[in-house]
């Protein structure tokens, strides 16, 4: 053999090893693209995911009940609707979703709280009475804003209430029998000013989802594993 000849096969021999190794660490590459692209996909999967939720509390249904939304002074002056939406938007998606609940009319209601001034002095089991209903699901909105305190320049909605079950045919009618606490935002972003969104829009997304929520405690649905 050659000195030539030497030379080439040592050359080619390089080559080779070479190309070995940069196919060697394409091949890294390319796993760790492929594992990071499967990552990637399984947390879209994992945070697509939706629960199956069974009601908080199911003793509405079969039964006659009632919605009451009560609020401070203060919220009725600076959001007079707001009462009368929660009432009625609740009222409406338990008697659509609760198997035979029969839900009281939400004007009926609010008839009643205008002609019965003093009916927070009530005891519960006198409202549930005077209004005819077995179940009383009572709504006390302790916070309710659209903007954070001391800041109109912002929106920054929270909605937040205290939601008790009276069980007026049970032991205890002036007793709740579940209670639990609702808290919802809207927007999820911070620093959205004023000449971003509409007041009545950032209203009613956070409307959406308060009563969306409050509603769910009372009938089985699906909801996203990982809410935003």
């Amino acid at each position: 053999m050659t000195q030539r000849t030497t030379d080439i096969t040592a050359t080619a021999r390089t080559g080779l090893r070479l190309l070995a190794a940069a196919m060697v660490v394409v091949s890294l590459q390319l796993q760790g693209c492929i594992a990071g692209a499967v990552g990637a996909l399984g947390q879209q999967i994992e945070r697509g995911k939706k629960l199956d939720v069974p009601a908080a509390y199911d003793g509405l249904e079969g039964k006659a009940c009632a919605v009451v939304v009560n609020a401070d002074y203060a919220t009725l002056v600076e959001h007079p609707g707001v009462v009368a939406n929660i009432t009625a938007n609740l009222a409406a998606r338990i008697r659509m979703n609760v198997r035979n609940a029969t839900v009281l009319p939400p004007a009926t209601v609010l008839n009643w709280q205008y002609r019965t001034p003093q009916w927070r002095a009530l005891p519960y089991g006198d409202v549930a009475r005077e209004l005819g209903v077995e179940r009383l699901v009572y709504v006390d909105l302790y916070e309710y804003r659209l903007n954070p305190t001391g800041n109109s320049y912002l929106w920054d909605g929270v909605a937040g209430a205290n939601i008790g079950v009276i069980e007026a045919d049970g032991l205890a009618p002036d007793e709740f029998v579940y209670t639990t606490n609702i808290v919802s935002k809207f927007p999820d972003k911070e620093g959205i000013g004023k000449e971003s969104a509409r007041r009545e829009d950032i209203e009613k997304g956070l409307l959406t989802r308060f009563i969306q929520r409050s509603s769910w405690l009372f009938y089985r649905h699906i909801e996203d594993k990982y809410p935003d």
